[in-house]
């Protein structure tokens, strides 16, 4: 089974992303196919460096464990280049997409999960 994950919340201030990569993990451990693809203020999840001050948990240290565990990161390269985001500025291992790569993406997956 393949499972896409589109994530379009910001990594802090909403429990989406944090939720999301809670779930991309339960499911690699299941050894599923787990595709992330950030779009919109989720976006930001990807960005290294940010302090989850305040009792947070660091959505950049989960994603990295993600991407390690096999899942595939994309983020929308749209989405990013209108917040000042270049593939330079983001985890080691995540992409910058298309929304084409996306649609390919919920065409060939058997389930969608939007957070």
């Amino acid at each position: 089974m393949s499972v896409v994950l589109v994530v379009s919340s910001p990594p802090y201030g909403s429990e989406g992303p944090y939720n999301a990569l809670r779930l991309a993990s339960a499911l690699l451990l299941k050894e599923e196919w787990v595709e992330v693809f950030f779009i919109g203020e989720g976006v930001h999840a990807a960005r290294p460096g940010q302090d989850p001050s305040g009792g947070g948990v660091s959505i950049e240290s989960m994603l990295k464990e993600a991407i390690a565990a096999g899942a595939v990161v994309t983020l929308c390269g749209t989405c990013c280049r209108t917040r000042g985001i270049t593939g330079e500025d983001v985890v080691s291992g995540a992409r910058l997409g298309t929304i084409h790569d996306l649609a390919e993406l919920i065409v060939g997956a058997s389930k969608v999960v939007s957070f």
